[in-house]
Order: C-alpha cells, then structure tokens, then sequence
C-alpha cells in the first residue's frame, strides 16, 4: 500500500479551495475521513437509528450490537485484556477528564501530588489542574530539554512518596516528538505511581500494545484517526476503574435507583452515563482497521521516513525557519517559526495557495512560554501526503516567507 493509494480512499482530499487542489496538513488536529468511516456512519443513522442497550425492538438490538462489537474490536486493537476495560467517551478530552475526577476523587488527598509535562496539551493539565485545586493536591511539572525532549532522567527527583499518578503525552502535538512512555511508566510503577498516557497523536503514528506498554490509563479521540467526531476511548485498568467512583450520572449507569441511595452498573456501563454517540462510535472498526493496515505496512512507512527526512533537510537549507522538536523519535508533525513573519500571516497566505496548517498556541501556552514565543505555525503529516505534496508545501512556504 501507498500514500497515493490511500489517498483514493478519502473523498475530501479532491476538494479544491481557492480554485487550488487540497493540500491537508492540520491532520494534527483532524484527519479527514475515508469513504469506508462515511458510508459506515451513513448506514447505521439510516438503517440503525434506535437506542442502545434499553429497547427490545429490532433497531435498538441492532444499534446495540454494533457499539458493543466496537467495543470488542478496540479491545483487540490496543490488546486490553478485557471489553470492560474500554470506556466510549466523546473525544480524548472527556477521557482525562473522566479520569482525573474519578482518580482524584477515590486516591487524591491534601498534600498528594500529581505530575504532568511541561510539554501537554491544554486537555492534559487543565483537568488535573482543577482536580488538585478541588483536593487541596499539588501539580508537578516534568521539564523538557533544549531539543524539545522530556527530561526523564529527573523525573525520579520529582516522584515522591505522596505522588498519586503520571499523566504524559505520547507524542507532543507541538513538538513531534515520541516520548520514552514505556521508560516513565516503568519507573513510576516501580515507586507504586500509576500512569495516564494521552494517546491523542500516539494513536496516529504506533502501534499501541496497552499491556505491552503496561499503562494504567491510555486515551485517544477518534477523529484524529480517521474516525467520527465525538468519538473517544479511554482504556484503563480493571483494577483501577473498579475502584473510581463514576464520574457522570443518569442513565444506563446504573444498576438500582431509589429516592435517596443508588447503586450503580458494572464495568463498562459505571462509566458511559446517557445515550452514547451510538451512531458515530461503531465508525471506529473501519476506521482502525484501515489504520492497522497503514502500520502494517512498510512501504508507506518507507515512503513516511523519506518525506520526514525531506522536510528536516528543507528547514535546514533555510536559515529563517526555526523548528521546535527534534531528535530521532520524530514524527512527521513540524512546528516552526520564520524570522520575521508572524505565524498567523503565514497559514493565512498559505491556506490562499490551498494549503492548510495550523496557526498559534495549538493548546499548549505553557510550552508556548517555555519555546519563548506567541504561536508557531504547525505542518501535520498523515499516510495519504505524499512526497509530492511535502515539495509543494516547501515551494509554498518559500513564496509565502517571501511576501512577508
């Protein structure tokens, strides 16, 4: 399999902006979607529109049918020991949300601690933000180096005996860069420290074995990889979620209620309070399965090393364009700064040339802080840009730095 292959595969990469051909790079925050997500979609809100889990009738059965085969067909996926491991949720964000009330409220006390990087995306410190200002805890930070890299060999000085949980990204939106998460979680599990993994850009670029990794947690959004919006998954550990009290309520969650005491539904149910995106969620098998086959394949893992290897040499040939993330353990993800340019007026010169890439803080302003800047501008890769494109985009950004 190709990238140009793949391409055929997505309907919306033959869209024309401006009277030029699409060229997508903000797959970072959204990847566009194949005909086989579309039609998927399409049939069950056509064909399979009734409620899940409650009715008896023939579109409820179906509709709940095909959510639970989901369920089955992610548990397989990250290789999760259990289906009652895997919790729907509508995106990463309501994923570690979920988890950092729920942890907090069962495990965190006055004086506990929690550690983040410095290098999260906005939904990765601001729910634990809340959670240790509502626990009277304290938030530490793991520090990153001059190449954009997490500092790992110190985050042993920063566990302590009160540190409850880890939570670190995969791979940094920003940055590009693969986090050593197998490292980290090895060294909190062996001070006792559970660990969350944001695998918002992880699950785009490797190939997640949950068990193999052994996290504690691990959550991703599924329209970052090729699936409907307002789908998410978080896995977490049996041993873990039994103990989390739920962190939303109504129902489906529950198991008996009275006026003044409820009790509530077992695993996975405790935790998938109201109607679920039950049109939208079984999008994830054809989108998965098409991800399992652009990972299993080497030639466009070929093709996805030469075009990372261009654009590195590209940006060094030009003296005004500074990247921020590198090292080995990149992925094709680049976020830069041109002397003299601000990043807004370059992607809006850029999206006129048909070429789309994101601009600012990209969720992130205290990396923005730490980088010493207002914004970059990000150029997102995914297996259907082909070498092609990466040319085109360079000889794009070359007459844009130009105008400015």
């Amino acid at each position: 399999m190709t990238s140009t292959q793949i391409r055929s595969l997505f309907p919306a990469l033959q869209t024309k902006v401006y009277g030029r051909d699409l060229l997508y790079l903000d797959n970072a925050a959204t990847s566009q979607r194949p005909r086989s997500v579309v039609d998927c979609w399409e049939k069950l809100t056509l064909e399979t529109n009734g409620n899940i889990h409650r009715a008896v009738h023939a579109l409820a059965s179906r509709a709940t049918e095909a959510f639970e085969n989901t369920r089955e067909r992610v548990r397989a996926y990250l290789n999760a020991a259990d289906t009652k491991e895997i919790i729907f949720t509508s995106g990463a964000t309501a994923a570690i949300n979920l988890v950092a009330f729920s942890f907090s409220e069962a495990f965190i006390g006055e004086g506990d601690e929690v550690i983040v990087s410095l290098s999260e995306h906005h939904s990765n410190l601001l729910p634990w933000q809340l959670a240790c200002k509502r626990k009277k805890a304290v938030l530490k930070v793991l520090d990153i180096d001059e190449f954009g890299a997490l500092e790992v060999e110190s985050l042993q000085k920063l566990i302590s005996e009160r540190t409850k949980i880890i939570s670190i990204p995969h791979i940094s939106n920003v940055l590009g860069l693969v986090n050593p998460v197998q490292e980290i979680i090895a060294v909190a599990h062996k001070n006792g420290v559970p660990v969350l993994i944001d695998g918002a850009q992880g699950i785009v670029h490797c190939k997640v074995d949950v068990r193999q990794l052994d996290c504690d947690f691990y959550v991703f959004s599924g329209h970052k990889v090729y699936a409907a919006t307002g789908t998410g998954v978080l896995y977490g550990k049996k041993e873990w979620l039994e103990k989390m009290p739920p962190f939303m309520s109504g129902g489906e969650m529950i198991d008996r209620v009275g006026l003044q005491e409820s009790s509530f539904a077992p695993l996975p149910q405790k935790f998938e309070a109201g109607t679920q995106n039950f049109n939208a969620i079984p999008t994830l098998v054809p989108a998965l399965e098409l991800q399992e086959s652009i990972l299993g394949s080497a030639e466009l893992i070929s093709e996805q090393r030469e075009l990372l290897d261009y654009i590195l040499e590209e940006f060094k040939k030009r003296p005004r364009i500074r990247l921020y993330g590198t090292g080995s353990a990149k992925v094709p993800l680049f976020s830069f700064s041109v002397e003299g340019a601000h990043h807004e007026d370059l992607a809006l010169i850029l999206d006129k040339m048909g070429v789309a890439v994101r601009s600012g803080q990209m969720c992130a302003e205290p990396l923005m802080d730490r980088l010493g800047v207002s914004g970059l501008v990000r150029a997102s890769f995914a297996p259907y840009n082909t070498l092609d494109e990466a040319r085109e985009f360079i000889k794009c950004l070359d007459r844009a730095v130009q105008m400015l």
